[in-house]
């Protein structure tokens, strides 16, 4: 595959004349250093970017260190980009120069099947494009937002509200729009993504796993009017979700008899752990007719007795980010509840520290790169 992807960027090398400082992996020790890397010419469908923050996502330290088994070097991560409209194509009409934008993990797909015309192209038929470690359609390879600059076709660009700061809403075009479709989709909230209009009972969500992902899903719910019980292996943890993002209740899983006091006691579990953990415990907490969704990415494969589904008329399942339409949404959305992330501002030149950490779970709750004040001068 290097072989042919090396050709067909040579072929079209000659529509990539923006130059960028991107932070790159070269190898699966996932260090990260500045690179001088190309960006494609503005075209008619196109919007120019100034990267100014990019969140730091599990999935990036995952694909640095080629855990999934699929990474192309130089590796430039990050899809959770926030900055400022610098050109647009001669057919963009929802953006101009100076507006503050963002793109999440995808910059293209097919745009004509029908998952594209019913507004989700994270399951675009055709293939979609991640913004990172993909074959853009031109053979190039995708380099993401650990870089000044990015190009994306308008369709995948998304408008931040005046309400919402760019540094702490980065993280939101991955975990937020990962959370917040998982609700929707899944029964929680109405077809205008916020909770169902005279709900007779208030849901109850756990949300296992408290982390980027999962101090964001507690944010959302909450702000839903949903009753939330963080589920974690950390005791240290229950006194921020309870005091400080506002949960309801707090189950340490080691903990049996806390395990067998909640169970029965949810609607739905929002998994967000990333870690090869047993699920069957965990489907013990759900009502009847409860859902488990996955969010989180383990490197195994998940293992389950059938009978924890089945007797219980249990669901498992799995939501993939989000739409476009979604995405724009659960920003808006985000807005009107003062839903954004808790961050972390690192400069360029802390990066490798930060992922030390993240795969060490220390950070709350999410790194941004402070990419405009400090990747320039890292050339």
């Amino acid at each position: 595959m290097a072989a042919t992807v090396a050709a067909a960027a040579e072929a079209k090398g000659r529509q990539h004349t923006g130059k960028a400082v991107g932070l790159a992996a070269h190898d699966a020790s996932g260090h990260l250093a500045p690179l001088t890397i190309t960006r494609r010419s503005t075209g008619d469908d196109d919007v120019a970017i100034k990267i100014l923050y990019c969140g730091m996502c599990h999935s990036d330290l995952h694909s640095i260190m080629n855990e999934w088994n699929n990474a192309m070097y130089p590796m430039v991560p990050g899809h959770e980009i926030a900055g400022v409209v610098t050109e647009v194509g001669k057919n963009v009409t929802r953006f101009k120069p100076g507006d503050r934008v963002g793109v999440g993990c995808m910059v293209i797909s097919c745009q004509s099947c029908d998952s594209c015309d019913e507004g989700f192209e994270n399951t675009c038929r055709g293939g979609i494009i991640f913004t990172y470690n993909s074959v853009d359609r031109d053979g190039t390879v995708t380099y993401g937002g650990y870089s000044t600059a990015v190009t994306v076709h308008e369709r995948f660009v998304v408008r931040f509200p005046d309400a919402m700061p760019l540094d702490r809403g980065a993280p939101l075009l991955c975990a937020g729009v990962t959370v917040y479709s998982a609700m929707k989709h899944h029964g929680l909230l109405d077809a205008n993504g916020d909770a169902p209009a005279g709900r007779k009972k208030q849901k109850h969500v756990g949300v296992l796993g408290l982390g980027g992902l999962g101090h964001v899903a507690v944010k959302f719910a909450k702000a839903f009017g949903m009753k939330v019980t963080v589920i974690s292996t950390s005791p240290a943890k229950k006194q921020e979700a309870l005091d400080r993002l506002g949960a309801d209740g707090f189950v340490v899983s080691k903990d049996a008899e806390e395990m067998k006091a909640a169970a029965s006691s949810m609607d739905a579990i929002i998994n967000t752990v990333s870690a090869n953990v047993p699920l069957a415990p965990f489907m013990g907490l759900l009502k009847p007719n409860g859902k488990m969704i996955m969010v989180g990415l383990p490197t195994k494969a998940l293992e389950i007795p059938p009978f924890d589904l089945i007797m219980g008329n249990k669901t498992l399942a799995g939501s993939c980010i989000g739409g476009m339409r979604d995405t724009q949404e659960m920003l808006d959305v985000a807005a009107r509840h003062g839903v954004m992330a808790d961050i972390e501002l690192v400069a360029a030149d802390y990066v490798n520290t930060a992922m030390e950490r993240l795969a060490k779970a220390d950070v709350r709750y999410r790194f941004v790169i402070d990419i405009g004040n400090t990747l320039k001068n890292s050339e």
